[in-house]
């Protein structure tokens, strides 16, 4: 199969760029905004997203089924991001700039309409991404071309801080107009530019719950990709969830928060070419792997730092930040392979199934880091005041020592994962011959 051309590589890619800028605040600002801003608390706050993403359990597996089911003039994929937009606009709007007196209710009813459409679109643009190619390389390639697009959308959403000095709530605000004025032409340009596979030729057979998840059970690959990604999801939520906190109250350099978010991003989409390479010649596990281990040697270096270090953390935010190319490309690559084994096993393409599950699980890593981190910051004695924090030891052990340990649990994981270039050129090889 010929290498998909830039045009439509460039076409895939771009929805992932709007969509990035909305996963930014999602993660850093809205967590600091509800609870500081708003009023609500960092504990209630906390609890009341982690209570959205709880959802998820129920939504991501239902959509991505009903996506892989789907049948239509629109394609297979199309029709669910069509539905999806309406659904997360009206609701990233109010989420971002909510009225007066907005409480926990209208944080749980918003946020989890924007899951739910979040859920909707990049469950349908990863499984898309999935099925544009068979081969091993290329889906590295793919994945690449998505998630410089991804980083870009970061790096325009920490430029918002940077150049809008009005406070957080005018950074939601300006974020929210830049989201939604770039999501539709976005999606144009994936519907007119990349064809939607067609479902494989035979036919999709009743199933029960049982024998829906009974071969994701029984698939060992998959089971422990995702408990990898669950692992690395914790580690980078919870550094995620208190960066403002550590910039502000460690650092005492709160003005300096967006050049170092950009400085980050930058340094994530430098290295995603580098990643890519590395995954040619070592796998794409083991790159993601190196990744990971490359963060965690890095991230060490945070407890050494104290009031006015802005500069030395600007360093480890850039070196740290080369990981991330390599978080955000690799596992889902990883994953494409993993669907084959999938489709072996179950005679149909559920791309859009395992992609539900695996950004469930992501998400639930993510949520539990905010749901466990920002209440347990404060149990430990974390307090942020006007006239200085207390319990900056708590803060720092989980911006810092929490995440190198999640991240080493999920290397132990995936350094010896078994699909490697020759295993799926063997499941292509079972897939060509009807296997």
């Amino acid at each position: 199969m010929p290498p998909l051309p830039p045009r439509q590589l460039a076409a895939y890619a771009a929805p992932a760029f709007p969509l990035a800028i909305l996963g930014l605040p999602l993660n850093v600002y809205v967590p600091t905004f509800w609870g500081d801003s708003m009023g609500l608390g960092l504990t209630t706050v906390g609890l009341v997203l982690f209570a959205t993403r709880l959802l998820d359990v129920v939504t991501d597996p239902l959509i991505g089924l009903l996506s892989d089911r789907t049948r239509g003039r629109l394609g297979r994929r199309r029709p669910w991001a069509v539905a999806a937009l309406p659904i997360a606009a009206p609701a990233v709007w109010l989420l971002f700039v909510p009225p007066a007196g907005a409480g926990a209710m209208h944080l749980f009813i918003t946020a989890s309409l924007v899951y739910l459409g979040w859920t909707m679109l990049n469950i349908t643009h990863t499984a898309w991404g999935a099925e544009l190619s068979p081969e091993y390389h290329q889906r590295t390639r793919i994945n690449a071309w998505r998630e410089a697009a991804t980083l870009s959308g970061i790096v325009v959403s920490a430029l918002v801080p940077a150049v809008i000095t009005g406070g957080i709530a005018e950074d939601l605000r300006a974020l929210a107009i830049v989201t939604l004025g770039l999501a539709l032409p976005a999606f144009a340009l994936l519907f007119a530019f990349v064809p939607d596979p067609p479902a494989p030729v035979r036919p999709l057979q009743p199933r029960d719950f049982g024998t829906t998840f009974a071969p994701l059970v029984g698939n060992a690959p998959f089971r422990r990709l995702l408990l990898a990604w669950v692992t690395n999801g914790m580690a980078n939520g919870l550094p995620a969830s208190l960066f403002l906190l550590v910039v502000t109250h460690l650092l005492e350099a709160d003005d300096k928060a967006g050049p170092l978010l950009l400085a980050y991003f930058l340094a994530g989409i430098l290295a995603v070419p580098v990643w890519t390479r590395l995954s040619a010649h070592l796998g794409k596990h083991r790159a993601w792997c190196a990744a990971m281990l490359w963060a965690s040697f890095v991230f060490a270096f945070v407890p050494l730092l104290g009031p006015g270090d802005w500069l030395p953390f600007l360093a480890i935010s850039i070196f740290s930040g080369a990981s991330l190319g390599a978080d955000l490309a690799l596992p889902p690559a990883i994953q494409a392979d993993v669907v084959d084994l999938d489709r072996i096993a179950t005679g149909e393409g559920r791309a859009g199934l395992l992609f539900a599950v695996s950004s469930m699980a992501q998400k639930l890593g993510n949520a539990a880091a905010v749901g466990a981190g920002l209440p347990l910051l404060e149990v430990l004695g974390f307090r942020a005041a006007p006239e200085g924090a207390t319990g900056l030891g708590a803060l720092v052990g989980l911006y810092c020592a929490a995440p190198v340990t999640l991240k080493l649990l999920a290397v132990a994981l995936m350094w010896s994962f078994p699909l490697d270039a020759a295993a799926q050129a063997r499941l292509r090889a079972q897939l060509g011959s009807g296997g």
